[in-house]
């Protein structure tokens, strides 16, 4: 049977390693979910990894996925949810997936098919631990307000929540049923918006995390006023510097090999990237899904869609 190695201070995951199996698929699937719930992050090694034994492992503990409209990203299995990591250069700061949308995913799966020669690791670091890191009373401060996400709708979104893309007043104050999003006009376009906890409890521990865009807005993509409180006044950059200083001091990093799967908790973990060496081969696949071990996330409309099937967001 495979190894179970506890984290340390150098690899924030529990490490499954290979014992005479070939596939992480050998490793029963009730091994996998125990260990995923008590540690939250799951680094398999040693194993042989391709598309479909990745496809295999991470469906087993889904009833649901989401495609990953962001740029930059190769379909590695267009049926099946499968994209490459962002192909770009650049370090990203820390951010559990897709937190800017209303279906953010449970859980991320990553798989390493072509290590990167140098550089290139994946940066983990555990949202509630970093809670339990901050002064007292700024954490207080955060735990008190909620963040409101709002953009403008494309025309293909408005054809998906209202089956046209010129919804009437009427129309944007009644979506369908499971929409996720409040809908006003602002002059000739209509915005949507919906609202998250500052802080909020994962799924397999009462701690409070830390898991939200703001980093990756503020430090990623250079966005200060979005997300902003829902009182609509914006966050103050203190705020954002501190969650910065005390998320670095915690975080890990993950130096890929052949064959890795790493498997993180999405409502307690935040993860990144160092640098990566252009034109080096690096190709990570990633898979991000609902699971189906785990109670829906209580801010989730009632039977939301993602949760039960491919999830295909409008594109941008």
């Amino acid at each position: 049977m495979a190894d179970l190695i506890p984290p340390d201070a150098t690899t924030p995951c529990l490490t499954v390693r290979a014992r005479g199996e070939r596939s992480a698929l050998e490793v029963p699937a009730d091994t996998i979910v125990r260990a995923y719930k008590q540690y939250g992050a799951l680094l398999l090694r040693g194993f042989t990894t391709d598309l479909d034994i990745f496809a295999q492992f991470a469906e087993q503990f889904c009833s649901g996925s989401v495609f990953n409209e962001s740029r930059s990203r190769q379909v590695l299995d267009d049926s099946r949810n499968i994209q490459s990591v962002s192909l770009g250069t650049a370090a990203f700061p820390l951010h559990p997936e897709l937190s800017r949308e209303p279906w953010k995913p449970d859980v991320c799966f990553f798989a390493c098919l072509n290590p990167p020669r140098r550089l290139g690791a994946t940066t983990v670091c555990d949202g509630s631990d970093l809670v339990d890191r901050l002064p007292p009373a700024l954490r207080e401060e955060m735990a008190a307000r909620r963040l409101r996400y709002t953009r403008h709708s494309t025309p293909g979104e408005l054809l998906t929540w209202f089956g046209t893309n010129d919804p009437s007043d009427a129309q944007l104050a009644d979506p369908v049923a499971g929409c996720p999003f409040i809908f006003r006009r602002d002059g000739d376009q209509v915005q949507r918006s919906f609202s998250r906890p500052f802080l909020h409890r994962p799924m397999f521990t009462d701690r409070l995390a830390f898991g939200n865009f703001l980093l990756f807005a503020r430090y990623g993509i250079d966005r200060w006023d979005f997300p902003a409180f829902d009182d609509g006044t914006f966050v103050p950059p203190a705020w954002t510097h501190i969650v910065r200083e005390v998320g670095e001091e915690i975080t890990a990093s993950v130096a890929w090999r052949r064959g890795d799967i790493l498997m993180l908790d999405n409502t307690r973990f935040l993860h990144g990237r160092t640098a990566v060496v252009p034109n080096d081969g690096r190709l990570i696949a990633s898979y991000f899904g609902y699971l189906t071990f785990a109670c829906a996330n209580e801010e989730d409309p009632p039977g939301a869609l993602w949760r039960q099937a491919r999830l295909w967001p409008p594109r941008p």
